[in-house]
Parts: C-alpha cells; structure tokens; sequence
C-alpha cells in the first residue's frame, strides 16, 4: 500500500520537486500540497495522510505551529525537512511533536526512506541534524541534582533501558542488538515508553532521556 503524503512548502518550485521523486518511488502518493502551515494543517485533517512533508519557515502559520497542531490532533505524522543553519527552529518543531529531521540537500532514496520510516512509526533524524542536537543538549545546563523526573520513575528497569538507547539514537534494530532483545520486542517497549511519558516521537523521547540523565 502506498504512503499517503501532504507536502507542506511555501515554494511551488520546491512542492513540485519533491512530488516528483516522491511520486516516481511508485511507494508514495501525494495526495495534497501546501504553501502554508495552515494550508497544511487542513489538508491533514481533511485527508489524513501517512506523513505530512513540512517545511519549517513559512509565512502566516509556520512549520512549528502546524506540526504542533497536526501532531497534537492525531491527523498524521510529520516530517520536517530543515537547512543545516536553523537549530532554533529544529528544537522547536522537535518539541512540537516531529517525528523526523530531514536536510533538503537529503538525495532521493534517502528521503523516499525516510518518509517511509516515519509512516512506519519510526524517528528519521538526519545525521548531520543528530550531530547538532547532541552537541546542543551537552552544552545544556545540567539538571538540578540528578533527580528523576516522575513520569521517567513510573518506567520499569527494561523502559528506562530502551529510552537510554532511544537518548542515544538508537533505531528498533540497534535496541534489540544492544538489548538482546526481538526488534518485534524492542517496538513494543518503545511504543510503551513514548505513551507512559507523553512523547509524540521518539525525537522527544531522547531528549527526555537526556533530560533525565540516563544518557
């Protein structure tokens, strides 16, 4: 079955050309496109695609607000595609709730699989983007003396395990290979981590890892 995508960009040039790599996959259908963020928060709950395919800075409602609100609903998943430059902004939407980072120099394949993976349920976070996030949350003020947070207490000792490996950007294969543990098993404590601590995303998770200290 075939990926059901929106792709949210203010440039037409821009729409256009992803829709065609995405299109000529024969894996995804662009069912809308959106110059805007609330252009794309109404073709997501109108049509609710797979994956929505958002730009970050648009005009009138951005990327952030609409992945906020799309996120927030349940109308689809999101992926951003981001410039190398825009750290604030990747935090921001990483917050809101987006399930993967994407540079818009990513080659074709790479972002067919990454649009893919995120429909799956899977975080897609580019490597030069994970670089930059890590580099951030180190230079962070550390937390006040270490204490757990209440809703990380609530994990069981495999859980808090999982988001250790989730905080270091572990995929469900790298889990189970550094769990030993089936990637089958590895998902499910995933989904279950992600619902005890209210993440959206495996993105919010491992920043909730390092918050909490466990990476």
């Amino acid at each position: 079955m075939s990926v059901r995508v929106v792709v949210a960009d203010d440039h037409a040039a821009i729409r256009s050309g992803l829709r065609l790599i995405l299109e000529q996959s024969g894996e995804v259908v662009v069912v809308a496109e959106a110059a805007d963020g609330a252009s794309a928060v109404t073709n997501a709950r109108a049509l609710r695609p797979d994956v929505v395919l958002m730009d970050i800075r648009m005009p009138g409602t951005d990327g952030i607000a609409a992945t906020r609100e799309i996120v927030s609903a349940g109308l689809a998943d999101v992926l951003v595609l981001t410039t190398f430059d825009l750290d604030e902004y990747v935090f921001g939407a990483l917050r809101a709730g987006a399930a993967g980072f994407l540079l818009k120099t990513a080659d074709a394949a790479t972002l067919v699989d990454a649009v893919r993976r995120v429909a799956a349920g899977e975080g897609v976070v580019a490597p030069e983007v994970t670089r930059r996030l890590l580099s951030a949350l180190v230079r962070a003020p550390e937390p006040h003396e270490a204490q757990v947070p209440a809703d990380v207490a609530t994990l069981t000792d495999r859980e808090r395990e999982v988001l250790a490996g989730l905080g270091q950007g572990l995929s469900n294969a790298g889990l189970a290979e550094a769990l030993g543990i089936s990637e089958a098993t590895a998902k499910t404590h995933v989904s279950r981590v992600l619902a005890k601590l209210g993440c959206a995303s495996r993105v919010q998770a491992a920043i909730r890892a390092r918050e909490a200290g466990l990476v």
